[in-house]
């Protein structure tokens, strides 16, 4: 493999944590002069553990112009990690591939616990329409300095074989020179990259149309599955027996028992809750008193009739 020379200074092997490893960069046309950079790695552990977390490497400081191909042939070619032993790179700032995955697992669970697994459209804001934007008008992103990536890999030997390979540059091996051996493979930089992004700019017809198509098909989706959403909204009742008032016009009324079922339920929630407070306690008694004294006034009335009929009945 394709090495630099050995870097002049004896740099440290770790440094809070991570593990160090050297880069050297070509010398370019506008700046003639070499350089070392620095690039930090260790073991992924982030705060919200995901399933391919452990066999992944955090790495900082990536180069300004990293690109997937470049952390790929870094590690596979230059320092030694068979081919395809890499899933992807995840950079900083740009969207994940495997939360569709990593989602796909949590629904998977969800649903062998029992519960029905909802529709990604009836949930997903129409505004937020991923996937369907317009033609990129850059070949390439550039990094700003200090960033971050995570490299996940097929599995975890293969990360800890990486780990391994950038230690043993301290016994004195060559450093690896960035993108050497990548000609052609990545997008140019300089004057070229500024020529593509002018012809970029101005995308195809037939592109334009398809990019548009793609926003109008998954936006009328996405409406249609809320308006469905809205409409059982309308007839199914919620636990406190209301009907959800949605956007959309009248519907049918929900089952006539099931609404009962759960207004009687929501009756049934204050029982226990009688004595909570002292001034319904106080209530309480006040109102057992006044029904004691009515109820002594109606007997009194009851004893003296009683008496007046006996007074009244004369034997013959």
């Amino acid at each position: 493999m394709a090495q630099g020379p050995s870097p002049s200074q004896h740099f440290p092997s770790e440094f809070s944590g991570y593990r160090i490893l050297p880069i050297s960069l070509p010398p370019l046309p506008s700046y003639p002069v070499s350089a070392t950079h620095y690039l930090y790695l260790r073991p992924h552990a982030p705060k919200l553990p995901t399933p391919a977390a452990a066999r992944s490497l955090f790495l900082v400081n990536v180069p300004f112009d990293s690109t997937e191909l470049h952390i790929k042939h870094l590690f596979s070619v230059q320092l030694g990690l068979p081919s395809g032993r890499i899933e992807e790179v995840q950079f900083e700032g740009t969207k994940r591939r495997t939360e569709g995955s990593e989602n796909a697992v949590a629904d998977s669970t969800r649903q062998r616990k029992g519960k029905k697994r909802k529709r990604s459209h009836e949930h997903a804001d129409i505004e937020d329409l991923d996937g369907t934007a317009l033609p990129a008008t850059w070949d390439r992103e550039l990094r700003t300095d200090g960033r971050t990536a995570v490299v996940v890999f097929v599995d975890r030997l293969s990360m800890e074989a990486v780990y391994k390979a950038v230690k043993m540059l301290e016994k004195g091996a060559s450093i690896p020179i960035w993108g050497e051996g990548m000609d052609g493979k990545a997008p140019s930089l300089g004057l070229a990259r500024y020529l593509e992004h002018s012809k970029l700019q101005y995308p195809r017809r037939d592109q334009v149309f398809e990019a548009v198509n793609a926003y109008m098909t998954e936006f009328a989706a996405r409406e249609a599955a809320q308006v469905r959403l809205q409409a059982r909204q309308r007839q199914v009742p919620d636990e406190d027996g209301f009907i959800t008032v949605t956007k959309g016009g009248r519907t049918g009324p929900a089952r006539q028992d099931v609404a009962q079922e759960l207004a009687l339920k929501q009756k049934q929630k204050p029982k226990g809750l009688e004595d909570f407070y002292r001034f319904q306690t106080r209530e309480k008694k006040k109102a057992k008193a006044v029904e004691l004294m009515k109820k002594f006034e109606g007997d009194k009335e009851k004893v003296q009739k009683m008496r007046e009929r006996r007074g009244m009945f004369r034997p013959e």
